[in-house]
């Protein structure tokens, strides 16, 4: 089993772990800020679950029918659970007005705060492993969960400080207060999650800084007199390039194959993290329209 694929089993026991603890207190305490915690570590076990779907179908080798893979259902995969957290905070943000109007009491706080205290400690864990793993293999699922848990982890510290303060001063719309904070939070990390998986899905082209890189590294070649209809985009773990590149009419095909394998070879120092499918033409003149920009 892939490292990948080994983090998000891990996610999904761990994620199963918080939902029993919660669900079982949150019940029994009435905080929706606790019910609501354990309801998105459900979505995170369906999110894991899914996410493991997704890396054993992107992980598989190109096919005649899928000619470059199933890179994109790791950002399709980032999109749905983008999506998932979103309308999980939908929920909170509504439990937590509920909670203000009605001024809902909390019951069972110490054991309230024991639970959350657990789930910070797991979940924390969690995402310094989901990050490890990601750093290791660069793949944008692992990203999407490390960011899940990630907003678990701040959401999970807010129920507690909510819950420390209800214990303290016995406010208990502070709960409602808080739920609605976490709800708006766990929002605009969902919404940065979409755009990047969505972004993917349309083929947005690499990081400006790599673009510019693999310009230099093209025109930094003696031999090159010009390049144009340079194009990227990135498909899951793999990094797209295709790009003309012009010689004199002069230059031997041994030795314009020589310079062109190394064009290629400093564009994958650019980022060794990914795998890298670099497609070059040789032009023997400048064959792009009047005016192609770069």
């Amino acid at each position: 089993m892939s490292l990948q694929k080994s983090a998000t089993v891990v996610a999904s026991i761990v994620a199963a772990i918080l939902v029993i603890i919660k669900l079982v207190v949150g019940i029994l305490s009435g905080s929706a800020a606790v019910l609501a915690s354990a309801i998105d570590s459900i979505l995170d076990i369906a999110v894991s679950m899914f996410n493991y779907f997704a890396i054993s179908k992107a992980e598989k080798a190109p096919t005649e029918k899928f000619n470059y893979g199933l890179g994109k259902i790791e950002a399709l995969a980032a999109v749905i659970e983008g999506t998932i957290i979103t309308i999980s905070g939908l929920f909170i943000f509504y439990k937590g007005v509920i909670n203000i109007i009605q001024h809902k009491q909390i019951a069972y706080l110490g054991s309230s705060i024991f639970v959350m205290i657990a789930s910070i400690i797991l979940t924390g864990a969690l995402v310094i492993f989901l990050n490890y793993v990601y750093k290791k293999t660069n793949n944008m699922v692992i990203k999407s969960d490390a960011l899940h848990y990630k907003t678990d982890l701040f959401s999970n510290s807010a129920v507690l400080a909510s819950l420390a303060i209800i214990y303290f001063t016995q406010w208990h719309w502070i709960d409602g207060v808080f739920g609605i904070a976490i709800a708006i939070y766990i929002i605009k990390e969902a919404f940065e999650l979409i755009k990047e998986g969505t972004l993917m899905l349309l083929d947005v082209a690499l990081d400006e800084e790599i673009v510019d890189n693999i310009k230099k590294i093209i025109t930094s070649q003696p031999e090159v007199t010009d390049f144009h209809y340079l194009r990227s985009r990135r498909s899951g773990d793999t990094n797209f390039v295709d790009v003309h590149v012009v010689f004199t009419p002069e230059i031997s095909l041994m030795d314009a194959h020589r310079v062109s394998d190394k064009i290629e070879d400093e564009i994958k120092k650019l980022d060794p993290t990914s795998n890298w499918h670099i497609t070059i033409h040789l032009d023997p003149y400048d064959d792009s329209p009047h005016g192609e920009d770069h």
